[in-house]
């Protein structure tokens, strides 16, 4: 169990659901807070950002090697230097959606990319910090956010056992005791048949941290699989419209879409219940209602038992349907109207 600016967040409590805001602001301010305004009325928890310059996380240089590759879906050929610039959220815009998520009661945190949005953070009393996928293997970025006493969350997209067991222990090491770790495929989109969601299991025993779900797939199902599984976070990207374009715009969620996931994310957590079998307490109606065998006709006392005059037929009551073959041709010891449950008494 961890908590995040007061909130529980654990097996016992229903799915913090987080939403990623990353470039959906298409560097307009006024559409950032429009979406801030949008996760709050979806009855999501948090709202997510990325603090990064395009200078702190990559140079301006061009060459395979800052390119992404020509087949990706979204990016293909474009320059990192120039993606990171389109993407970023400026550092000046923080103070204005920190307020923003916080009058509206949600929880606002980022994920730093470097010492120096540590330090932004910090000043703008940020309740947690998310470790990127790619950031990982970033082991001393990871210590500096954990000495921070705050808890953190690291997304393991394409980490080996290996690197997660050692950015696990280099968060304990700085002194991190609440730690959650998302399960996450690190492609844009991600396809569903690579979210490999039976190793939630697997990633909570590995760690020993609360575990959750950082989900780039479309729709739906996928989060909701996770929550059947142990997700106890699930984020997913969040956009005022796919329409209207943005950098992570084709695999975000619409508002509407986020209050969806909200809503089954916590019915999906409900129905876990607990591993029992036998019927529920909202069945005690029902049980009512199970078939017996009742008397069908008038019948008089020293009558014979036959299939005109008793029937296997709804409500419970009587004798179960199977004892027809024993009461078939026995007599009854009295008067019996229809409507009268067979039992043994009666015969």
């Amino acid at each position: 169990m961890i908590e995040i600016a007061g909130r529980a967040i654990g097996p016992g409590e229903p799915p913090f659901v987080i939403a990623e805001m990353s470039g959906n602001h298409n560097g307009s301010l006024e559409r950032a807070l429009s979406i801030v305004d949008a996760v709050a009325g979806s009855g999501a928890h948090a709202i997510k950002l990325q603090t990064y310059r395009p200078d702190t996380i990559t140079v301006d240089a061009d060459g395979p090697a800052f390119r992404i590759g020509q087949g990706h879906d979204l990016w293909g050929g474009e320059r990192l230097y120039q993606l990171f610039e389109r993407a970023h959220t400026p550092w000046d815009w923080h103070q204005p959606i920190f307020a923003r998520a916080r009058e509206h009661g949600l929880v606002p945190f980022s994920s730093p990319f470097d010492p120096t949005a540590v330090e932004l953070l910090e000043k703008l009393d940020a309740p947690a910090y998310k470790i990127a996928s790619s950031e990982i293997v970033d082991l001393p970025l990871i210590r500096l956010a954990a000495a921070t006493g705050k808890p953190l969350i690291i997304s393991t997209g394409m980490a080996s056992i290996g690197e997660i067991h050692a950015a696990v222990a280099a968060a304990r090491s700085a002194g991190c005791d609440q730690l959650a770790v998302l399960s996450c495929t690190a492609s844009y989109p991600a396809s569903p048949a690579e979210s490999n969601l039976r190793s939630l299991p697997l990633l909570a025993a590995l760690t020993g941290a609360v575990t959750g779900l950082s989900d780039h797939t479309l729709g739906l199902g996928v989060p909701l699989a996770a929550v059947a599984l142990g997700a106890c976070l699930i984020e997913k990207h969040v956009t005022l419209s796919r329409d209207a374009g943005g950098v992570d715009a084709a695999f975000s969620l619409e508002p509407h879409e986020l209050a969806a996931l909200v809503v089954e994310s916590e019915r999906a957590w409900q129905s876990l219940g607990a591993p029992v079998l036998g019927p529920r307490p909202g069945e005690r109606e029902g049980l009512r209602f199970r078939r017996s065998l009742y008397v069908v006709r008038d019948v008089l006392a020293g009558e014979p038992v036959t299939e005109l005059n008793v029937r296997s037929i709804r409500p419970a009551g009587g004798l179960p349907p199977d004892a027809m073959t024993t009461v078939t041709g026995r007599p009854f010891t009295r008067d019996a109207p229809l409507g009268t449950p067979l039992t043994w008494d009666l015969l």
